[in-house]
């Protein structure tokens, strides 16, 4: 039977504790991991398209390589590499970084931070190769011109580089912006969206709403238009941001 409630499961949103942490939670790793993911990407495209660098093929390769590895594959890796007798503790503690070993998955904000790094680990390589293209593609008689008027190797990244690869970046910053919205494979892998829902987003909302809860599917679309919305809102916010200012 189906039970028409209005703008009933909008009203909802406001008043369901679950969403507003799911919001947070997704909203958190927007602003953490988009940032860091664009500028460690163009760093690396950076140094790979450095004259004279060796074995250039293989670190291309070897960075691009985790976008297209197996999810469960790379899934499974960071579990036992973040567990509590993992890899990553036994290393931290052999430096004498660390006394006793980090609850990596039991504590809700390392449990943040390992699906962060997880995320960026994952897609970091790809928009690398987007700069990387774009770094290649920038007309070198520009850089010698800039040489000979005696600009330094920085002054020339901001007011050259940075530049010409503005299409770019806001091609990057927009796809990782909807990517991160969307975000549900590392959180539900690897941390299933705990401890405390600490890591739940809001595609494992619409998730748990559609298919493990009882179920919802009406309000699980609603959930759904949001992210549609958001998508929509911040792209735009992008590309007014990104746009030519004319004096």
């Amino acid at each position: 039977m189906i039970k028409f409630v209005g703008f009933g499961n909008i009203l909802r949103l406001a008043n369901d504790p679950i969403f507003l942490k799911a919001l947070t939670n997704t909203m958190t790793f927007l602003i953490v991991q988009v940032p860091v993911m664009i500028l460690l990407a163009l760093i690396l495209a950076s140094a790979l398209n450095m004259p004279g660098l060796r074995a250039r093929r293989f670190w291309r390769t070897a960075i691009f390589l985790p976008c297209v590895t197996s999810l469960v594959a790379y899934s499974v890796l960071f579990k036992s590499m973040f567990s509590y007798d993992g890899v990553v503790n036994h290393l931290l503690d052999a430096m004498g970084i660390i006394g006793e070993p980090i609850s990596w998955l039991t504590d809700p904000f390392w449990a943040k931070v390992v699906i962060i790094l997880a995320i960026t680990w994952r897609w970091t390589g790809y928009n690398m190769i987007f700069y990387l293209a774009a770094l290649q593609n920038i007309d070198k008689s520009i850089y010698e011109a800039a040489r000979i008027d005696g600009i330094s190797p920085a002054k020339q990244f901001f007011s050259i580089t940075i530049p010409m690869l503005k299409p770019v970046i806001l091609f990057t910053t927009v796809t990782s912006t909807i990517g991160t919205l969307q975000l549900f494979d590392e959180s539900m892998n690897i941390t299933l969206g705990g401890p405390a829902d600490s890591t739940l987003t809001l595609s494992m909302y619409i998730y748990n709403l559609s298919f493990k809860f009882v179920p919802n599917f009406g309000y699980a679309t609603t959930v759904s238009w949001f992210i549609v919305f958001m998508v929509a809102i911040l792209a735009v916010i992008q590309f007014w941001l990104a746009r030519e200012r004319t004096v």
